[in-house]
């Protein structure tokens, strides 16, 4: 399986979800990085996808987007491939 990257915050609800729907596909293990702790990890964020908000998902070396971006990745069939499972 695709290691799994996102960027989060504690209290982020797309987060969450985002979460669980990768949970519920099999992903056991999410390297989470908080750009809450971090300022500079949110200054990375920002230059390597050239977005602002949270969630920030990669698998493998795919940026998918956001949670919005990841369920219509997974309701087109896109999200199990891209994971290698």
């Amino acid at each position: 399986m695709n290691p799994v990257r996102m960027y989060t915050t504690q209290v982020c609800p797309y987060c969450i979800r985002a979460k669980q729907l990768l949970q519920a596909r099999g992903v056991a293990q999410i390297e989470e990085i908080r750009i809450d702790l971090d300022p500079a990890q949110r200054m990375q964020m920002m230059e390597i996808t050239g977005r602002r908000t949270v969630p920030q998902i990669f698998i493998g070396d795919t940026h998918v987007g956001g949670c919005d971006d990841l369920i219509a990745l997974d309701q087109r069939g896109g999200l199990l491939p891209l994971l290698g499972s």
